[in-house]
C-alpha cells in the first residue's frame, strides 16, 4: 500500500494542540520565576593582619572562598573587605546598610577576632590596641551595628561569624571599671527583629579554633554545605555543625540563634531540571507508537517533520506498510488458488459427464458382456482419476489457505516488531535523556561547590535525616494550630499527639510514630490554621486567642464555664412558737411582774 499523501488532520490536531499548551506552560514557568527571584546582597570581611598582636592565619583565606561561593550562586552583591581599620570597617558597615535596605536576602560574614564585654559582642578591625576596656567602643564595631544595618532586609537576615578564637587582647586589657566583665568568646545574643539567624562558630562562652589548614573547620563545613540547591538554610547550618564536631572531636561546636518562619529558605534555589528539547516529540511518539497506525504516524509526521523520533516514525510506517503489502498479496495468493481449483473441479465434473454419455451411448449399442466389464472398468478408471484429481485440488487448495496463513502471520509479526522497536527506541532515548541531564546536574553543581576539585560533589536532593524532618515537621505543626509541646526535633509523645490531631482535621491517615516527609509535605501545604483553638475553662476564642469570658450584670460563671443567673438567698420564715398553760412558778410570780414569755414562748 503506498504512503498516505495527505495526514489525517483530525488525528494531527490534539498534537499541534498539546505543543501550544506545553510552549505556554514552559514560557509561563520561566517568566514566574524570574519574578520570584530574590535580591541577595553580601558584606565578607576578613581580619587577619592584626597591627599590635599576632596576626591570624586563615580569616584572609576564608574571606575569599566565602564570597567566590556567594559570586557562584548568583548573589547580586558581593563586596569583599580585607584588613580594613575601625574608620573603614564602619564605613562599610554603613556603606551595606543602604544596599540591605532594597534586598529580599542580606548576608554578613566575618572572620577575624571577637571580644565580649559586660554581656555585649564586638568585632576588633586590625589597628586596634585596647590597652582597656573604656578603648573598646572607640576601637571596635559592636555586634549590634551590623544588626542594624542588616534590618530593612524584606525576608532574611544572616550574620555569620566565624570570630570566636580565643582573644590575646584580653589578657593585656586593663579594667576601668571593678566590675566590668570581659568574657571568653562572644555572648549569647537574642535578635530583636524576626527572620533574623545569628551564627557563631562556637556557642556562647566557647572558642573556635583557626584550623591546620588553608580555611577554620567552621569556614570549611560553610563551604560544603552553605551552597547546597534547595537545602533549607536552618538545615545547612545543622550539617555544619555536625561536621565541625566530627572534625574537632565535639571540642567546637557551632550555635545558630535566631529563628525564622515555617517556609524553606535556601540561599541557593533548587535547581531545574534541564529541559529536554525532543521531551514532546518523544512523548507524542509513544502516543502514536501505542496505537500503532499508518494514521497515527502519518499524524505524528505532520507535527514533528524532522528530528531522530521523525526518523523513527517512518522507520514504523514503512514496515507497517511493507507487512501490509505482504498481507494483500498473501489475500490475492489465496483467492487465485481457490478459483483455480474450483474451475479445475468444474471442468472435470462436465468432462466426466461428456466422457459417461458417450460410453453409456456405446454401451447401448453394444450390448454384449465384454462392453459391460469394459464399461464398467473404464467408469471404474475415470471415477478414480477424478478422486485423484479432487484430491490434487484439495491439496492444492489447503496449501494455498496455509500460504495465507503464514502471511498474516507475517502480518502481524511486523505489526508486534514494530511495537518493540519503537518501545526500545523510546527506552534508550529515555536513557540518554536521564544521562545527559545527570551530567547537566553534576555539572551544575561543581560549578557551584568551590571544594568540587578535590572531593566529589555531594547528590543534588538533600538528603534529611529524622531529626530534621522531625524539627521542620514540629515548626508546620505549630503554625497550623496543632501544637507539639517543642520544636527541638525529638518526636515526643506531644508531637504524635499533634499528629494524630492533624489526620483527624486535616482527612489524613500519617503514621504518627514516625515523622515521614510525606506527613511534612501535607502540613507545609496547609497555609492557615487546621487544628481548632482549644480554650481553658472560663476562656473562649477571640480569633486565633483565648480571652476570658464575662458575664453581666445579675450573671455568674459556673464551673463548666457558662453563665448562669445570680441565686437570690430565699427569705426566711418566723419561727412557729405553742402556746400552753403557765408553770407553778409562773404562777407564783409577785404581782405586775408578769413573765414576757408566759404563753408565748415554746421552752425555757
Amino acid at each position: 500500500m503506498a504512503r498516505s499523501k495527505q495526514p489525517d488532520r483530525m488525528m494531527a490536531l490534539p498534537y499541534r494542540l498539546l505543543r501550544c499548551l506545553a510552549l505556554s506552560a514552559v514560557l509561563t514557568l520561566t517568566l514566574a520565576t524570574h519574578a520570584l527571584a530574590d535580591q541577595r546582597v553580601a558584606l565578607v570581611f576578613g581580619i587577619s593582619k592584626y597591627q599590635n598582636v599576632p596576626q591570624l592565619a586563615n580569616p584572609d583565606n576564608d574571606a575569599i572562598a566565602i564570597s567566590d561561593v556567594f559570586r557562584r550562586i548568583g548573589f547580586d552583591v558581593v563586596q569583599l573587605q580585607q584588613n580594613l581599620g575601625v574608620s573603614e570597617m564602619r564605613r562599610a558597615v554603613r556603606e551595606f546598610s543602604a544596599i540591605a535596605a532594597g534586598a529580599d536576602i542580606a548576608v554578613v560574614y566575618y572572620a577575624g577576632h571577637g571580644i565580649e564585654v559586660n554581656g555585649i559582642n564586638y568585632l576588633i578591625p586590625v589597628d586596634a590596641r585596647l590597652l582597656s576596656d573604656f578603648d573598646v567602643a572607640d576601637e571596635t564595631i559592636p555586634l549590634d551595628r551590623v544588626l542594624q544595618a542588616i534590618g530593612p532586609a524584606k525576608r532574611l537576615r544572616l550574620v555569620i561569624l566565624d570570630a570566636c578564637r580565643d582573644s590575646p587582647f584580653s589578657e593585656k586589657m586593663k579594667r576601668s571599671i571593678a566590675t566590668r566583665a570581659i568574657g571568653r568568646g562572644l555572648a549569647k545574643i537574642d535578635p530583636a527583629t524576626p527572620d533574623t539567624l545569628i551564627a557563631f562558630a562556637a556557642k556562647a562562652g566557647a572558642v573556635a579554633g583557626d584550623g591546620d589548614g588553608a580555611h577554620s573547620p567552621f569556614s570549611t563545613a560553610l563551604l560544603n554545605h552553605l551552597a547546597t540547591p534547595g537545602l533549607d538554610l536552618r538545615l545547612a547550618l545543622g550539617r555544619v555543625r555536625d561536621e565541625v564536631l566530627k572534625t574537632t572531636n565535639r571540642r567546637q561546636e557551632p550555635f545558630v540563634y535566631g529563628s525564622l518562619g515555617g517556609e524553606t529558605v535556601a540561599l541557593v534555589p533548587q535547581l531545574a531540571p534541564p529541559i529536554d528539547p525532543d521531551a514532546e516529540a518523544r512523548r507524542d511518539y509513544e502516543f502514536a507508537a501505542q496505537i500503532g497506525t499508518e494514521e497515527a504516524w502519518n499524524s505524528f509526521l505532520a507535527v514533528h517533520g524532522s528530528g531522530a523520533y521523525a526518523n523513527l516514525a517512518r522507520a514504523a510506517l514503512d514496515k507497517l506498510e511493507a507487512a501490509e503489502q505482504a498481507s494483500e498479496r498473501a489475500d490475492a495468493a489465496r483467492r487465485q488458488a481457490e478459483e483455480q481449483a474450483r474451475q479445475k473441479a468444474e471442468d472435470l465434473k462436465k468432462q466426466l459427464e461428456e466422457q459417461l454419455a458417450r460410453q453409456t451411448e456405446q454401451a447401448r449399442k453394444q450390448m454384449s458382456e465384454q462392453a459391460r466389464r469394459d464399461l464398467e472398468q473404464e467408469r471404474q478408471r475415470i471415477a478414480d482419476q477424478t478422486r485423484r484429481e479432487l484430491d490434487d485440488a484439495r491439496r492444492q487448495l489447503a496449501d494455498a489457505r496455509r500460504r495465507a496463513d503464514e502471511a498474516a502471520a507475517q502480518v502481524e509479526q511486523a505489526r508486534k516488531q514494530a511495537a518493540a522497536d519503537a518501545r526500545e527506541q523510546i527506552e534508550a532515548a529515555r536513557r540518554e535523556a536521564a544521562r545527559q541531564a545527570e551530567a547537566a546536574r553534576q555539572s551544575r553543581l561543581a560549578a557551584l561547590n568551590p571544594q568540587a576539585d578535590a572531593a566529589p560533589p555531594p547528590p543534588a536532593p538533600p538528603v534529611m535525616d529524622a531529626a530534621d524532618i522531625a524539627r521542620l515537621l514540629q515548626a508546620h505543626l505549630k503554625r497550623v494550630g496543632c501544637d507539639p509541646a517543642g520544636t527541638d526535633g525529638s518526636w515526643s509523645g506531644a508531637s504524635q499527639r499533634a499528629l494524630d490531631s492533624f489526620n483527624k482535621h486535616a482527612g489524613t491517615t500519617f503514621d504518627i510514630k514516625v515523622a515521614s516527609l510525606d506527613a511534612l509535605d501535607a502540613v507545609r501545604a496547609k497555609a492557615g490554621r487546621v487544628c481548632p483553638l482549644s480554650c481553658g475553662t472560663g476562656q473562649k476564642a477571640d480569633g486565633d486567642r483565648c480571652v476570658q469570658i464575662t458575664c453581666e450584670s445579675g450573671y455568674v460563671l459556673d464551673s463548666q464555664g457558662a453563665c448562669r443567673r445570680r441565686l437570690e438567698p430565699a427569705p426566711q420564715k418566723p419561727k412557729a412558737v405553742s402556746r400552753r398553760e403557765p408553770s407553778a412558778q409562773q404562777r407564783s410570780a409577785p404581782a405586775g411582774r408578769a413573765d414576757p414569755c408566759y404563753g408565748e414562748c415554746e421552752g425555757d
